[in-house]
């Protein structure tokens, strides 16, 4: 992600913060520290719908 990219991210998050989190904490977070924490604030997105994707599955 260039600089812009990551600027427009840390401003999504110091305007709507995740539960937990203030802006103030968002916007003293690393770089990196960000994109691991919308990493995974979207890691399920795709996981919304009730079909499962194909693939191996262990239950």
């Amino acid at each position: 992600m260039d600089s812009n990219q990551l600027a427009e991210l840390r401003e999504q998050y110091i305007q709507n913060p995740p539960e937990g989190m203030t802006p103030e904490l968002v916007r003293g977070m690393t770089d990196s520290d960000l994109l691991d924490m919308h990493f995974f604030m979207i890691e399920d997105d795709d996981l919304d719908d009730d079909e499962f994707e194909e693939g191996f599955y262990i239950f």
